[in-house]
């Protein structure tokens, strides 16, 4: 599998819980229980499994997509920490791969438009006035001006890109760290990932 593939299989199919650690507890102390690598490791070195648990009473769920969840659970600050983790789980359960706004060029567009019995129009707002001499007579007019925005602008479609390109240097921590773990029993993960920049050849 690839580390998408993986990612949906453990949350999507398996309905793995990322059990992400619990902020410290300044009256018991910093250093309190175990991490969930020590409990994964100790689980490996036995060659066993404790039923149950305390999300999924009564059904079971793969042990590689445990695996899976805990790796997720231990993503670094650098790259996002318990943030990034919940992004990743919940991308990999809806099946997804964040918007990256493909295909977005900015278009200038006016700011508001009503609607009447003829047509859609540009709002138009006065910015001053002006007199004119017409059929011989001054007369005072409006000066208008339709305000325009650029849509999407790009500062959305780059928040996007970015948001996109956190995700990917997330997942290959991710299955970096799945593979040089060696702890997937039934799983083999692939190098395949999604990729890096889909925007930089369309």
């Amino acid at each position: 599998m690839s580390v998408q593939q993986a990612l949906e299989w453990a949350f999507r199919v398996e309905h793995a819980q990322l059990e992400l650690p619990e902020p410290p507890d300044p009256e018991r102390g910093q250093g309190f229980g175990f991490g969930l690598e020590y409990v994964l490791m100790q689980r490996a070195a036995l060659g066993c499994k404790i039923d149950g648990g305390q999300y999924k009473m009564g059904t079971y769920t793969h042990e590689d997509a445990e695996v899976i969840a805990a790796t997720v659970a231990g993503m670094p600050d650098t790259l996002g920490g318990k943030r990034m983790a919940i992004r990743v789980a919940e991308l990999a359960r809806a099946g997804l791969t964040p918007d990256w706004m493909p295909g977005a060029v900015p278009h200038c567009v006016p700011v508001e438009m009503k609607r009447n019995r003829h047509g859609d129009h540009a709002m138009t707002v006065v910015v001053g006035t002006e007199r004119v001499l017409s059929r011989g007579k001054w007369r005072t007019v409006e000066v208008r001006a339709c305000p325009v925005m650029f849509r999407p602008d790009a500062r959305q479609i780059e928040a996007a890109r970015r948001a996109y390109s956190e995700w990917w240097q997330a997942l290959v921590w991710i299955r970096d760290g799945l593979i040089a773990g060696g702890m997937l029993r039934e799983v083999d993960m692939t190098n395949v990932t999604p990729r890096a920049e889909p925007w930089a050849s369309t």
